[in-house]
């Protein structure tokens, strides 16, 4: 099936183009991207998650507590914005499917992540959320090669796989499946702090001296930035390509917003936090970098 256009709209001095597949395509004719709000937002929903996942940046937990989804900035989100929603386990919290609704109406694209063992307990729902399309995007975080969502995301161009570089050390059996792999930095924040080691590191290491070989694996091999600088992933591709494929320093065109605790920030390991607003774009400008 041919991709379809979701969003189509301008944003400071650039335009953006979201794509039924998840692909994104900013144009200017400036020299820079200069945004006018974030068109990408990582949005905490939950503090609640039983997984007890050794290196949670998050540090969430059983007792983490559920945001309210009504706050009033998210009435100032704009057309064709993207949330990228998760927890804790998002799936838990009670008003998500609310939530979801009143987004999509509000021209809201909303993408979520979920941990392998809560999307395969709620497998139904979330795959429900996505026929409906209510979710856009769906990324499924894995600790280690689980053959069920293997088969799953091969057949569903919408599901992501989220790995930790360090953490995840199976890369090479997701070879040659037209897999969609997003490669996670590892964040010493919350629990992943005490957690880390020096056998993260050599695995970190390990991971950089075969990435080269891993490029051309994939149906798409993405990274968020922290990965990016981690795997030193300029080096091993072309400058040029770098530049065209390259999504922005963190607080360009994104930002970070933790509704449990009321607060927003450049990234979600950034130590300095500000207490929320009522409107997205005056937020943004608080922590924009240009």
């Amino acid at each position: 099936m041919p991709k379809q256009l979701l969003s189509y709209y301008k944003n400071g001095n650039y335009t953006v183009k979201l794509y039924s597949d998840g692909t994104k395509v900013k144009e200017t004719l400036a020299n820079s991207f200069v945004a006018a709000f974030p068109d990408s937002i990582d949005l905490k929903i939950t503090d609640y998650c039983d997984a007890n996942c050794p290196m949670c940046h998050e540090a969430s937990s059983k007792s983490g507590a559920h945001a309210d989804l009504n706050t009033p900035f998210l009435k100032t989100l704009k057309k064709g914005t993207e949330l990228a929603i998760g927890g804790g386990n998002p799936l838990s919290h009670p008003d998500l499917i609310d939530f979801l609704e009143r987004m999509k109406n509000q021209g809201v694209i909303c993408n979520l992540t979920a941990n392998e063992r809560h999307f395969l307990k709620d497998r139904e729902l979330v795959l429900s959320l996505m026929k409906d399309k209510l979710i856009c995007g769906l990324g499924i975080s894995i600790s280690s090669y689980n053959e069920e969502i293997i088969e799953l995301a091969k057949l569903n161009k919408n599901i992501v796989l989220h790995v930790i570089n360090g953490v995840f050390t199976e890369l090479e059996a997701l070879y040659g499946k037209g897999l969609k792999v997003l490669i996670l930095g590892y964040k010493c924040f919350g629990r992943g702090k005490p957690f880390f080691s020096e056998e993260i590191r050599r695995n970190m290491d390990i991971s950089k001296e075969m990435l080269p070989l891993a490029l051309d694996k994939f149906s798409v091999l993405s990274f968020d930035n922290l990965a990016l600088e981690q795997l030193d992933v300029k080096s091993i591709i072309s400058n040029k390509l770098y530049e065209k494929i390259f999504m922005g320093n963190d607080g360009e065109g994104t930002m970070y917003i933790d509704l449990v605790k009321g607060e927003y920030a450049l990234s979600s390991t950034s130590a300095v936090r500000h207490k929320l607003q009522n409107d997205i774009i005056t937020m943004f400008k608080n922590i924009q970098v240009k």
